[in-house]
């Protein structure tokens, strides 16, 4: 039996999401159409997928929806520096523009492979955003269009973030460490 996770510090709740969500689709609407294809990363992206594709779509913005399985991470705190591909896109991409989606922004190295990966696949462009974006020393390889937070370098979990898999579903996003 796994043991309990601590009671993690709660940095932002779920009603600072929700307006940071309805921030971030209002500068998006206008860069995005229904043939736009708001591609989730998953499996952390898909709390923050389903709350902006909704939040787009009461701006008049009915975008199509697809999702790339990735892991770069496995059940670690730290990313492995290598990028697998579970599960791809099913949807045909040629042509088209995509809004790629994660929950956080942390080395880049996810995102700039998934935006290659779906140019590969015949995305005509590659629009990003992300829930948070979190610090880092070095420059990264790619920088995301839209960022709904600018969070802290902390272990954060809840609104798709996790802990070995777990408080995922945390209405709101809290601090471990």
């Amino acid at each position: 039996m796994a043991e309990p996770l601590p009671t993690p510090e709660i940095l932002l709740s779920e009603t600072e999401i929700a307006q940071r969500i309805d921030r971030m689709a209002a500068e998006i609407a206008p860069r995005v159409t229904d043939d736009t294809v708001a591609v989730c990363l998953l499996t952390g992206g898909i709390w923050f997928a389903a709350d902006l594709t909704r939040a787009l779509a009461r701006r008049g913005r009915l975008v199509r929806f697809e999702a790339l399985w990735l892991a770069s991470y496995g059940d670690e705190q730290q990313s492995k520096g290598r990028v697998e591909i579970r599960a791809d896109t099913q949807r045909d991409l040629t042509g088209r523009q995509v809004l790629l989606l994660d929950d956080v922004f942390d080395t880049g190295l996810t995102m700039a492979f998934a935006a290659e990966h779906l140019k590969t696949r015949g995305a005509s462009g590659v629009l990003t955003a992300v829930f948070a974006r979190k610090p880092w020393p070095e420059p990264r390889a790619i920088t995301p269009d839209f960022v709904g937070w600018e969070a802290p370098g902390r272990y954060l979990v809840g609104y798709g973030l996790d802990s070995a898999g777990r408080m995922r579903g945390l209405p709101g996003i809290g601090a471990l460490d």
